[in-house]
């Protein structure tokens, strides 16, 4: 077992990460995915060596938490003996159903490895920085328009070769469309790119690159792709092969490892053969019957996972909090929860509310409309902005949850017509709403 890692990194099953609650590793499965029974090996290994929780990650990866230097090499060995095989060097990522989207334009996965071959016989994975990936989507039902990379490729229909647009540094919407490329031309384009921020150094990244080296053609800058939902992929979906597959996601990204082995001996005896995690924090149950989907969700339901798509949950960002992490100053699944329950018509899916025990930020390091902070002063909540910025009110740590409820209580009345919650909340601005929630006594 290596020395685990600094922070910012990426925390592989041989390299952990230490968090505030132990030791991290975040697993991707080569295949895919797993089988039920695999899973449920999986899960009760994370029981037996780690704190007991499991998380699906925004990007689609299984994370294990709580775990030492020891229990993560024990860890490790009970993942190789289950035959789970976990994808290694730079990430190189596909939909969650590649090759199985009935609407997808093409494939991604052959052009996919034909990338990690390239890179291994290059041997970039060691002078590139952890965070550098590409993205390969073949379109479909499930978008990865979110989903941050380096190098994006997305195919193009057309006649006769397959066509792939090429853009770098960012999301759908922020990266800079660089060409229109014949499927033969991606690889060597895509390693040129590679080997340009491995001369930058360890922390070079696609941003980093000069213009010049990245003229873009024409053709790539006049193009507009498609925006495809960010939407979790909850529900029943269509495959290619006439079956479905059940998307069932976890609330905020993590549930109790037994948990989910209970939903996979469920799946399993409903037919479902494979479990893919994908992104946003979903598990994609493959190929039950026709109407086991609909007993699987009401089982999955039953445990607590989220089940529909219009349920308030998947509009909250919350790190595991206090007492699960040591760096944690407030409860931030239970204050997630609380709100979700309570105050659904805060969370109408425009924005996303981060509940974040400390200052770190872990469950969304992105700017958010509302951040709620645990610190020394109690709860704090940041407008528009991220954990790391200093709160300009606070409210006792007990009534961080009724704080947030008089946000909601002022956003509901001050709302207009046809007005989302978060055009509401910048038009309302930082000092009403912070005032709002440190208002004690008016509830």
């Amino acid at each position: 077992m290596n020395a685990f890692q600094r922070r910012g990194a990426c925390p592989a099953l041989s390299t952990p990460m230490q968090t505030g609650d132990g030791l991290l590793v975040r697993l991707n499965p080569v295949a895919g995915g797993l089988s039920p029974k695999a899973l449920i090996g999986l899960a009760e290994s994370a029981a037996r060596h780690g704190n007991g929780i499991m998380e699906v990650t925004a990007r689609g990866s299984i994370q294990i938490r709580g775990l030492t230097t020891a229990s993560a090499g024990q860890l490790a060995a009970e993942v190789n003996a289950l035959g789970i095989a976990v994808r290694t060097g730079v990430p190189v990522e596909t939909g969650p159903l590649a090759g199985l989207d009935a609407q997808e334009t093409a494939d991604p996965r052959p052009l996919a490895e034909a990338i990690r071959q390239a890179i291994a016989k290059k041997d970039l994975a060691g002078r590139l920085g952890p965070k550098v990936s590409v993205v390969v989507d073949g379109g479909g039902t499930i978008g990865l328009d979110a989903i941050l990379a380096d190098i994006r490729l997305v195919a193009a229909r057309g006649i006769g070769t397959m066509r792939w647009h090429l853009a770098i540094g960012g999301t759908a919407v922020t990266a800079r469309p660089l060409a229109l490329l014949d499927e033969s031309d991606v690889c060597d384009r895509v390693l040129a790119i590679l080997q340009a921020i491995a001369a930058i150094g360890h922390e070079g990244r696609a941003r980093d690159l000069s213009a010049i080296f990245l003229s873009a053609d024409a053709t790539a800058a006049t193009h507009q792709q498609s925006r495809r939902s960010d939407s979790a992929p909850i529900g029943i979906l269509a495959l290619a092969d006439d079956t479905r597959a059940v998307g069932i996601a976890l609330p905020f990204g993590s549930m109790p490892a037994e948990r989910i082995a209970q939903l996979c001996l469920e799946a399993h005896a409903r037919g479902a053969d494979e479990i893919r995690p994908a992104p946003r924090r979903t598990l994609l149950f493959l190929r039950p019957g026709e109407q086991d989907c609909f007993d699987l969700q009401q089982a999955a339901y039953g445990l607590g996972f989220v089940t529909e798509a219009g349920d308030p949950r998947l509009h909250i960002a919350a790190c595991p909090g206090e007492p699960a992490c040591a760096s944690g100053r407030i409860a931030t699944r239970e204050i997630a929860e609380t709100v979700a329950s309570s105050h659904a018509g805060l969370l109408d899916g425009s924005f996303t509310l981060h509940v974040s025990g400390c200052a770190k930020g872990c469950a969304h390091p992105a700017t958010a409309a509302l951040t709620l902070i645990g610190g020394e002063n109690g709860a704090g909540l940041v407008v528009d902005g991220t954990a790391k910025a200093l709160p300009p009110r606070y409210s006792p740590r007990y009534e961080a949850a009724r704080g947030i409820g008089r946000v909601a209580a002022l956003a509901g009345s001050a709302r207009r017509h046809n007005e989302t919650v978060a055009a509401c909340l910048a038009r309302l601005g930082e000092a009403a709403i912070t005032d709002a929630f440190a208002r004690l006594g008016t509830d």
